[in-house]
């Protein structure tokens, strides 16, 4: 069987040999533009007067538009509408596209968008949470509020209470691809769009809308991304738009790419939150209630900023059964760009806000971090599955052992928590069925050696002064599924050809993750032929419509189960076809290596395929595939927003010099639940690659705007993602052997977002290694860049 096997990524030899063909290696046909905008210098302002006679008459350029130009509508917005492709005569943020440069090369665009002499009414831009507030400037009418029993009554009757806030920084996507887009002009109205995009269906629906045409005018293709991270769920919708405008005007093919420059002033970020927190624990350390204010930044348009402030409330709790919670949020609208979807989706924020809860609590009650946070875990999983992974390389045991026969951690001797009257449920009312992390922590704090090296570490900064370490474990529980439930499908078209090669289309894109190479080891699997024989080609709005986003870690999970339903239904005719003939039972026909078995016959599987076509039986199936028991109200913050979760806990220690807030990831272990793995090797480089650019959110990618609103973190000598040097220096990954609870493909789980979140692990622990220095909470805030933790060091010793 194919899946559950450490294959190679399907494009790696095109990887590495730089053959990889993605939208900006596309040939493109003689004759060809090239498109670049003219950018808004002031955040906040009217046009008063426009001259662009300079950018005309310069070198190349073929026309320039503006918003009095477009054909239709002027919207690139995912969502309200507010959002146009160029300035309707107002700005919003400093690189707002304010008009549109259409030219004979790359260069010529960029060099002559410079010359446009534009004059501005300025008006003083908001820019920060406290002048949203004043303004009133929101998303929403009001706050957002999601509860569960009476967070202060219980906060208020607690032997402990603990309070403090702290900002929580954006983050850049830094995709390695850049937004890219190339429109060819067909036949009549139509229109061929190639975009670097997660969403094709979306991209075709805002094209045909600026067009005015019809969606089955505009057919969208989409090979592969150089990296997405949800930074092209929605940012490319201008890049395509504004090619297909231009190729309709022009009659020729049109094509853009952002330098990385423009990218990074153009694009939004990851949403920045400044977080206030409440919290009351017993004198054991069980929590009795928590109540979290969320500020979200959310530029000056709305974006997917609804849906990821609401999943960074459905994320509040992370892996703790709050008896009482509340958790109020405020969308606030602000002069910079537009924060966007980014991996985690508001997930991370909102588990970072109580992993803070936990962390200082324990410092303030004198516990083990570990211990007060599994003090406060939700209840283990009621049902057990049988497990049978098909790889146990990874040697941890298995997620329902007995661990306490293994020299386990001892969780401590305080009592057991009662469960509380609202069951073993979240703030917004979905039960926990599926909880892993009982025997997950266990297992982690024995395979990573936790006691004896917190002993070490505590030791070691007893005896040194300047070089301090730090140790700390954090735990993920992350919903799967789109929290706007109609997302929640996906549709497939498989072809089985008379030679007995396959052909599949799915609607989900790749953008380096894998997930072709899953799905095609599904397909392989259903007709039980090597993975070789099966091709996926690039996504494509005109074989499978109506796509949803690849988000939300859904990919797999959707696209696997809509091939799975078409591959089972050529299957089915292929083995009424045969048993017919052979006057045997459909259900005795065996599909496996490569070969039909149908009573004494043994056909390969090219063989049988050539018979079927011959009997003139269709060797073609669509599929499709809903995601079941998904039902939510957002506006009442109630329902079963997900149809499972995955887990995930790291342990990282590190080391801080103390005199300059210098650090360093000395070591990680990571055990992460991926169900029963669709392909082992693809996932632990999912996971290794979400720690590192969460440890990199949280450490070192500090996003800086001036009093203007002007981004002057731009570039890469500017913002510092993490490098090579800069992950951990012993780095132990491992998945956890088990099956999902749920029916999804071949029992896996989704492994794109969860891991990111293990990545507060490092924050946490520089935190543990700050507060050596003094005998106070660090209160370190995010990202704890080498400043801030040099900041934490001089507070914890007494400073202000």
């Amino acid at each position: 069987m194919s899946v559950t096997k450490s294959l190679p990524h399907d494009a790696a030899p095109l990887h590495v040999s730089g053959t990889a063909r993605y939208v900006d290696d596309i040939p493109t046909p003689k004759g060809s533009l090239h498109l670049a905008f003219g950018l808004s210098p002031i955040a906040k302002g009217k046009i008063t007067t426009m001259d662009l006679s300079a950018v005309k008459a310069a070198d190349g350029v073929v026309m320039v538009m503006t918003a009095d130009d477009l054909p239709f509508t002027n919207d690139v917005s995912p969502s309200i509408h507010d959002e146009p492709l160029l300035s309707d005569g107002t700005v919003h943020y400093i690189g707002q596209p304010v008009f549109l440069v259409i030219a004979t090369s790359h260069l010529a665009a960029r060099k002559a968008a410079r010359l446009g002499k534009i004059d501005y009414a300025e008006e003083t831009p908001i820019l920060t949470i406290e002048e949203a507030l004043a303004a009133d400037s929101r998303f929403e009418d009001g706050p957002r509020i999601y509860a569960k029993g009476d967070a202060d009554a219980a906060i208020a009757r607690a032997a402990h209470v603990i309070e403090g806030s702290f900002e929580l920084g954006g983050q850049e996507h830094f995709y390695l691809e850049g937004q890219a887009a190339l429109a060819v002009p067909n036949e009549g109205v139509d229109m061929l769009v190639h975009s670097s995009t997660q969403h094709p269906t979306e991209i075709q629906h805002k094209v045909a809308d600026a067009l005015g045409v019809p969606m089955h005018a505009v057919r969208v293709e989409t090979r592969r991304m150089g990296g997405g991270f949800g930074g092209k769920e929605s940012q490319g919708n201008a890049l395509a738009v504004a090619c297909a405008i231009a190729a309709r005007a022009t009659g020729k093919a049109c094509k853009m790419r952002y330098d990385r420059d423009d990218d990074m002033i153009i694009t939004g970020k990851r949403h920045a939150f400044r977080i206030y927190y409440r919290a009351g624990f017993d004198e054991h350390g069980h929590v009795q209630g928590a109540s979290f204010l969320h500020h979200a930044i959310c530029g000056w348009a709305q974006d997917l900023s609804l849906p990821v402030a609401d999943r960074a409330m459905l994320h509040s709790d992370n892996a703790y059964l709050l008896p009482n919670a509340r958790i109020e949020s405020h969308r606030l609208k602000t002069n910079t760009q537009s924060a966007t979807a980014y991996r985690g989706f508001g997930g991370p924020q909102g588990m970072v806000g109580i992993e803070r809860v936990m962390d200082h609590a324990a410092f303030e009650l004198g516990l083990d971090p570990v211990e007060l946070r599994r003090r406060n875990y939700y209840e283990p999983a009621h049902a057990v599955v049988e497990t049978t992974p098909a790889e146990k390389p990874l040697g941890h045991p298995d997620p329902h052992e007995d661990l306490t026969s293994r020299g386990a951690v001892e969780v401590g001797d305080a009592p057991v928590r009662p469960l509380p009257a609202g069951g073993n449920t979240t703030p917004y009312g979905m039960e926990v069925s599926d909880f892993e992390l009982h025997g997950m922590t266990e297992a982690l704090l024995k395979s990573s050696d936790y006691v004896t090296r917190k002993a070490a570490i505590e030791k070691w900064n007893a005896e040194n002064r300047v070089i301090k370490k730090g140790i700390a474990f954090s735990p993920v529980k992350f919903g799967i599924s789109f929290t706007l439930t109609h997302l929640n499908q996906a549709g497939a078209l498989v072809h089985v050809y008379q030679d007995g090669s396959v052909h599949l289309n799915h609607g989900g894109t790749e953008m380096g993750q894998g997930l072709f190479q899953k799905v095609a080891q599904v397909a392989a699997s259903r007709f039980g032929i090597p993975q070789e024989m099966v091709k996926i080609t690039a996504t494509d709005t005109a074989k499978v419509p109506n796509t949803s986003a690849t988000a939300a870690s859904s990919g797999s999970d959707l696209n696997g189960m809509a091939v799975k339903a078409a591959c089972d239904t050529i299957r089915d005719r292929m083995a009424d076809y045969l048993a017919e003939r052979h006057q045997a039972d459909p259900v005795s026909v065996i599909f496996s290596n490569g070969h039909v078995e149908v009573g004494e016959a043994r056909y390969s599987f090219a063989e049988a395929a050539a018979l079927v076509y011959q009997g003139r039986v269709s060797l073609s199936a669509t599929g499709f595939y809903k995601t079941p028991k998904i039902e939510w109200d957002r506006i009442k913050g109630r329902g079963r927003p997900f149809f499972y979760f995955a887990y995930g806990a790291s342990v990282t220690e590190v080391a801080v010099d103390t005199l300059t807030g210098e650090n360093r990831i000395l070591r990680t272990d990571i055990l992460h639940d991926a169900g029963a793995s669709l392909n082992p090797a693809l996932d632990i480089g999912q996971v290794e690659g979400g720690y590192v650019q969460g440890a990199g959110w949280l450490t070192t990618e500090e996003l800086v705007w001036d009093g203007k609103g002007d981004l002057r973190t731009h570039a890469p000598s500017t913002y510092k993602i993490p490098a090579c040097s800069d992950r951990p220096d012993v780095f132990n990954v491992a998945l956890w052997s088990g099956e999902n609870r749920e029916d999804t493909i071949y029992r896996s789980k989704a492994v794109g977002e969860p891991p990111f979140m293990l990545g507060i692990s490092a924050w946490l622990a520089l935190s543990h290694a700050v507060s050596a220095c003094g005998d106070s909470y660090p209160a370190l805030d995010a990202p704890a860049t080498a400043e801030e933790v040099w900041r934490g060091v001089h507070r914890v010793k007494g400073g202000t």
